[in-house]
């Protein structure tokens, strides 16, 4: 079998990226290689990866699937990539495939990493499969209740995707929160109304926080109602985060509870594997209106200075999908 070179991108040292190359080793049985399309940047989490924020106590928490290298760098990094299957069971060759795979070329892993990608998943589509993921992974924690008024702070492809699978449920009332007006659109398409924080309703059966702000969180607790539960998806990096447990918060029996995707939530972890979530997050992203989500590509050899950008000033960038040749 004729030798392949594989290119990833790597952080090399906070704010601080490469393109290098190795020779990718053949599949072996049980395995595939797979050719990516493209892959999609998860904006906030890779932000603090890249910036160097993630917390020694965490460098074990925050590994993520087919990762190289430690914390803060060098390291291979991410975990939203969609390929076509190039070698492997004939039964999976051409198929297109999801992966929660860092940012490269060509790799092989084994086939229950993959997740084939449905007809009406589009590649670029494909990529919010690990955002859809967590967003479903909060809903279970999160445990709406038909006819819940929902309130969800930050209209990020996360908290935009729990507002629209909230949507869906029958008699809810969603409202996605947001400084950014330009995000009233992507709430009227999901089925939401919108909201600045100043001018959000409050008295909330659920609060979902997803904005990455502390100020956000301040604002999902003042819309929560009596014995309303405020779900935190929101990871902060090494970031120390104040908010005001006085005021409303104990008159009002409020609960705060964190959600993070590397669990299985609870009420589902005896049935529910990995992969059984996964292929549930890439089964619900059959529906065009997602693509509202997707507003920035650029190619793979512009990754690092990409991401650099991104980190620092995203000006509204929600999933930035990332073109392979």
């Amino acid at each position: 079998m004729a030798e392949v070179n594989a290119r990833s991108f790597w952080t090399l040292a906070p704010g601080r990226g490469e393109i290098r190359s190795s020779v990718l080793r053949a599949p072996a049985s049980g395995e595939v290689r797979v050719r990516t399309l493209c892959s999609g940047i998860s904006r906030g989490t890779e932000s603090l990866v890249f910036s160097g924020r993630v917390p020694v106590s965490q460098y074990l928490a925050m590994r993520c699937p087919f990762q190289e290298g430690d914390f803060p760098g060098p390291l291979k990094y991410g975990y939203a990539s969609v390929g076509r299957v190039e070698a492997g069971p004939l039964e999976w060759v051409e198929r297109r495939v999801f992966c929660l795979h860092p940012h490269q070329d060509c790799y092989v892993v084994p086939v229950d990493a993959v997740i084939p990608l449905p007809d009406a998943v589009s590649d670029a589509r494909g990529v919010l499969a690990a955002n859809m993921e967590t967003a479903v992974n909060g809903l279970w924690d999160a445990a709406p209740r038909v006819g819940d008024r929902i309130a969800v702070v930050g209209a990020g492809v996360v908290g935009s995707l729990v507002a629209a699978l909230a949507a869906r449920l029958p008699g809810t009332q969603v409202e996605l929160i947001d400084i950014d007006p330009r995000r009233a659109a992507i709430a009227a398409s999901f089925g939401c109304t919108f909201a600045l924080p100043s001018q959000a309703r409050g008295d909330a059966d659920l609060v979902v926080h997803t904005s990455g702000n502390p100020d956000g969180l301040t604002t999902a607790l003042g819309l929560a109602g009596f014995e309303a539960t405020v779900l935190e998806m929101s990871w902060y990096g090494d970031r120390a985060v104040t908010v005001p447990l006085g005021e409303h918060f104990h008159a009002r029996r409020l609960t705060l509870r964190s959600s993070q995707v590397g669990s299985v939530a609870t009420a589902q972890r005896a049935r529910w594997s990995y992969r059984r979530r996964l292929g549930l997050a890439v089964e619900l992203l059959a529906n065009s209106r997602f693509d509202a989500l997707l507003n920035g590509t650029s190619k793979f050899d512009d990754l690092p200075a990409t991401l650099a950008r991104l980190a620092g000033a995203p000006d509204g960038t929600l999933c930035h999908v990332i073109n392979y040749p």
